[in-house]
């Protein structure tokens, strides 16, 4: 078995992993990367990216079918139709070219990229199945977990065949007659809105008594308001039992009441948990937090110079994350100081419409005994969400009552995600109501309402 050396050694090359390494290369720390499957991970291959181009290919035919009916903006066409094989074709192009730029920035950082399965010997060694030629070992002097994550299987409901993940759900070139979704959080919904607006038929299963069940009602309301009225059929506290003979879905609410919904393709989105199995974890013996691997605010494990980060890492599961700590990790490598300690990590649910969240919310900021000021202004007086029939939705903030500082903000509307930026800035920067409200935004844009939202709890909104 070959050997190599290095410093750094990186196992999984989405996003934490493979930002970590770019990072290290900059900073001259020798480093490989070990990616079994291909370059970007999870987000970028099948998970955030094609999800949003299919989000968008969605969105555009839904769009072209409402002008095929009457409207109010005067458009008319012709009735369209889609050809899924293509419109995949599309996707899977921007997937390549987003995979091939990570590729191209490995190896202009001088990251040696190892394609192959690793497999941990101990805290400075690992084996790697290669995809060609004989095994390879690794030494290490630092190791890097960054294995991600992978969906939650139901026994009743094992993937195969008609029962799909969403992996497969991104992947279908022939529309579903019947799409039945079991799980109403972002994944399920994002992808069940996606597949109505291209015409299936579909209806959610969820077992909490609303949809995306971690957010306020206040919240999920226009997103329950918009799942109604694009037909999607809501079964909520009702749980998926298994399938029938026949190929439907055997379900049962919470009043007993047992029923079959019709299902030529189920998509199981109950969630995701930490990537633990298959590459020899148990072997380091680290500290657990639940099913994640235990770390501290500089991601470093109970074992010396052995680093865990992104999803592997526990909640919030998500890509921005694992960036951050990945290029943390790297610089620590190098000899810099740093610490883990975001004081918000934006979240956004593509859905339609969208919502966004960053900081505290007015409950988790009761519950931490804290008295605050929250204030919310309707999209429905914006003028630029008005002239892109976006008027649903809302903009909140949450400030410390005594000092006016923000301390988090909340929207939902549509093109909400683009504010994620300004509401982090905001708490990061330890900005008052005051500094928001008098920095002068440009109009017409969807951020005047962060403005007057930050007016509103000053006690002096302009436009409402």
């Amino acid at each position: 078995m070959k050997t190599k050396t290095t410093t750094l050694l990186v196992i999984g090359g989405g996003p934490g992993g493979y930002v970590a390494a770019i990072r290290a290369g900059q900073l001259g720390v020798p480093t490989v990367l070990v990616e079994g499957d291909r370059l970007g991970g999870t987000c970028l291959n099948i998970g955030c990216i094609p999800s949003k181009a299919l989000i968008h290919v969605a969105d555009e035919f839904a769009r072209a079918c409402h002008f095929s009916n009457g409207n109010a903006l005067g458009i008319h066409v012709e009735k369209p139709a889609i050809d899924l094989a293509q419109a995949q074709a599309w996707k899977d192009g921007v997937v390549g070219k987003l995979t091939g730029g990570v590729g191209a920035l490995l190896r202009k950082n001088g990251v040696q990229v190892v394609k192959g399965w690793a497999r941990i010997v101990d805290g400075k060694t690992v084996e790697v199945a290669v995809q060609e030629g004989e095994p390879l070992r690794i030494q290490c002097e630092h190791l890097l977990l960054a294995t991600g994550s992978v969906p939650v299987s139901l026994p009743h409901l094992p993937i195969g065949g008609n029962v799909v993940s969403s992996t497969e759900a991104l992947a279908l070139t022939h529309k579903p007659k019947h799409l039945v979704v079991v799980g109403a959080g972002y994944i399920g919904l994002e992808l069940g809105i996606a597949w109505r607006k291209l015409g299936a038929e579909v209806a959610v299963v969820e077992a909490a008594a609303t949809v995306l069940p971690t957010y306020d009602e206040e919240l999920t309301k226009p997103v329950l308001a918009s799942l109604r009225k694009l037909g999607i059929t809501l079964h909520l506290n009702t749980k998926a039992e298994g399938l029938t003979d026949s190929g439907g879905l055997r379900v049962r609410s919470s009043n007993a009441d047992e029923f079959v919904l019709p299902a030529d393709k189920v998509l199981v989105a109950v969630g995701r948990v930490p990537r633990t199995a298959g590459f020899g974890l148990e072997s380091l013996q680290l500290d657990m937090a639940g099913r994640a691997v235990k770390v501290d605010e500089q991601c470093r494990t109970s074992m010396r110079n052995v680093w865990a980060i992104g999803d592997l890492a526990g909640e919030p599961m998500l890509a921005h994350r694992a960036m951050a700590q990945g290029e943390m990790v790297a610089e620590i490598v190098a000899g810099k100081k740093r610490r883990f300690a975001p004081l918000a990590i934006p979240a956004v649910c593509f859905t339609d419409p969208e919502l966004v969240v960053a900081g505290l919310s007015p409950a988790e900021a009761e519950a931490r005994g804290i008295e605050v000021t929250v204030a919310s202004f309707p999209f429905g007086a914006n003028g630029r969400a008005l002239s892109m029939e976006g008027g649903e939705g809302f903009v909140r903030v949450v400030a410390r009552r005594e000092t006016q500082q923000v301390l988090g903000w909340q929207a939902v509307g549509k093109g909400v995600s683009e504010l994620s930026a300004a509401f982090c800035y905001a708490i990061e920067m330890g900005a008052r109501l005051e500094d928001v409200g008098s920095i002068i935004h440009a109009h017409p844009t969807l951020g005047e309402a962060v403005q007057e939202t930050a007016l509103r709890a000053l006690g002096h909104a302009l436009h409402i």
